[in-house]
Parts: C-alpha cells; structure tokens; sequence
C-alpha cells in the first residue's frame, strides 16, 4: 500500500513540474490564411493566363473569320443571280436550285417586282 501511495504522490508532482504544451492558434490561423492566400494568387495567375491565351486565338481566327464572311457574301450574290436566272426559264439554273433546295442550302426567295400599293383617299 505504501507503494501505491508513493506511485500516486510521485506522479502528481511530476505532472506539477512539466509545464502543459499549449497549442498556439495563431500560428494555425497564420498558416491556413498564407496557404489560402497562396491558392487564390496561384488560382488568379492561372485565370490571367487563360485569358490571354483566349485573347490570342481570338485575335488569330479574326482573319479566318472575315475571309469566310467574304465568301459567304459571294456565295449569296451567285444564288441571287441563280435564281432569276431559274426564274426567267433558265433549265440549268432550275436544276442548280431545286438540288440545293434539295440539300438544305437556303436558296433566296425569287425576287418579286415591287407592286404599286393603293392608297385610299382619307376622308
């Protein structure tokens, strides 16, 4: 029994006489906000760069774009023509149109001559 007295007595003196760790939260905190702040800069420079690069292939089809556009516009003025000449009777212009017709190409409505419209007299 002696000896358990002395083993309790011993060990709360020895707890007495180390000093308890404590925990700093700041430095915690300190390294969670320079880490996060780490991230959001990584994260930022990234979305930098993206938008660069998307300006730069943007800035490259520019042309592409603009040569396209050009032969659309030509490819619009040859099926106009296309067309009246299908609608004055032409056999081969008719056939050109009803294949295009035929493939989903828009084919210009034919061009009907302006009207007179009647305007009543107001009373």
């Amino acid at each position: 029994m002696e000896n358990e007295v002395q083993t309790i007595g011993e060990t709360e003196t020895s707890a007495e006489s180390r000093p308890v760790a404590k925990t700093d939260s700041h430095l915690a905190v300190s390294i969670t906000l320079v880490a996060l702040l780490l991230w959001f800069g990584f994260q930022l420079l990234q979305q930098v760069r993206e938008r660069s690069n998307l300006s730069a292939v943007k800035a490259n089809q520019e042309s592409a774009i603009q040569e396209s556009e050009k032969i659309r516009l030509q490819f619009q003025g040859l099926m106009t023509k296309t067309v009246e000449l299908a609608n004055q009777g032409h056999a081969g212009a008719r056939m050109v149109v009803d294949e295009l017709q035929k493939r989903g190409i828009g084919v210009p409505p034919p061009a009907k001559p302006a009207e007179k419209l009647e305007t009543k007299p107001a009373k």
